[in-house]
């Protein structure tokens, strides 16, 4: 099939969005002192927590508990770059799971959003929660939205609904699948990248559900509850399998998914294009995760030509067997970009498959270290 593009992949319709008020300077730039609204650190829940062994993942923290991240203008500023015409225009796509995201807008038609997601303080912030130094995956993966509206109707009828079973259950004294678990937005799944960053740009007061659920190292769920408008939830979410859990009560559910990866060269990474290559412009993807990986390919050759120069400089020289092993590392590396990147006409557009698999449970684990 050919490559994923707009037309093929675009919503067949335009969702009904709550107006957003804005200030009249719209020209105004992401400044941390004004739109940073984090004060303390949220409660964190380890990977070792969680049932996993403590070198899964590139980071020992599995999750955090939602925290405030942005101020309300700082949010009435993004909606009001994400819910652009220009984004809805060129960068609105669709899958198998859901009607509408928009990707691969910020770098082209939302600066202050793109601004957001570069500035060191920014970023600062996610990765002392994260517990590893991290950037953006790629400027593509900057500010994925995912959006999901019903009318007021439908708001009110789902709340009643919910009403309705809660007091049958009372009455009965029974419990069963809380009705917010019955359809998943997302089923069961791994995320391509190693973190990522979600921030709520919905008002939730009245929402029902929303949570993220979490399958556990030894086979349990965990429910993270969902952010409110301006805070976020970090997840390592490449190595923990999760869903999200139905929104019901509001007119509209608005999420912001920055993916990062560790600054780190010599950190392993396990991304994967599964998830994204079926909704993305493959010359976009493609092009941005060859560089990126090549960049760390250029960056680990270095510093093992400067230890070879520096060992030989001394009148000594890298053991055989550490050099060859640096070798087989790279090649896998290499290899395994190569089985990302299919070709462009064997892509399937916008079929996203839901059977990932984390990558510790199709083979042994992998501890989690530097490659040098």
């Amino acid at each position: 099939m050919s490559q994923p593009t707009l037309a093929e992949t675009k919503s067949t319709f335009t969702p009904i969005i709550s107006q957003t008020h804005t200030s009249n300077d719209s020209q105004d730039v992401f400044t941390p002192a004004k739109h940073l609204a984090f004060e303390e650190m949220p409660k964190v829940h380890t990977m070792k927590e969680l049932g996993f062994s403590e070198t899964t993942g590139v980071s020992p923290i599995a999750v955090s508990e939602p925290f405030k991240l942005f101020t309300e203008e700082a949010v009435m500023r993004m909606r009001q770059e994400v819910l652009s015409p220009e984004v809805f225009k060129n960068c609105q796509y669709s899958s198998n799971l859901a009607h509408c995201y928009l990707r691969g807008f910020a770098n082209k038609y939302a600066p202050f959003v793109y601004d957001v997601w570069k500035n060191p303080e920014t970023l600062a912030i996610v990765s002392k929660i994260a517990g590893i130094d991290l950037v953006p995956e790629m400027d593509l993966e900057i500010a994925h939205i995912n959006i999901s509206v019903k009318t007021e109707e439908e708001k009110r009828e789902e709340l009643e609904a919910v009403a309705e079973r809660a007091n049958y259950e009372a009455d009965e004294g029974i419990g069963g699948c809380p009705w917010e678990d019955d359809k998943p937005i997302v089923g069961w799944h791994t995320d391509s990248y190693p973190f990522v960053c979600v921030t709520m740009l919905s008002d939730c007061t009245e929402m029902v559900g929303g949570e993220t659920a979490l399958r556990t190292g030894n086979g349990d769920i965990m429910k993270v509850r969902g952010p409110q408008m301006g805070c976020a939830v970090v997840l390592q979410g490449r190595y923990i399998e999760h869903e999200a859990l139905r929104a019901l009560g509001t007119t509209e559910r608005i999420t912001m998914v920055t993916s990062l990866r560790p600054r780190d060269p010599l950190c392993r990474d396990d991304t994967v294009l599964t998830t994204v290559r079926p909704i993305s412009n493959i010359n976009d993807l493609y092009n941005q995760f060859a560089e990126y990986r090549l960049q760390m390919l250029e960056e680990r050759i270095r510093l093992q030509l400067k230890e070879i120069h520096d060992l030989s400089a001394a009148g000594r020289r890298v053991p055989t067997k550490k050099l060859k092993r640096f070798f087989e590392e790279q090649e896998e590396f290499l290899a395994h970009m190569n089985r990302e990147m299919v070709d462009d006409e064997d892509v399937v557009v916008g079929n996203i498959q839901q059977d990932h698999i984390t990558p510790t449970s199709s083979g042994k684990s992998k501890k989690r270290r530097k490659l040098m």
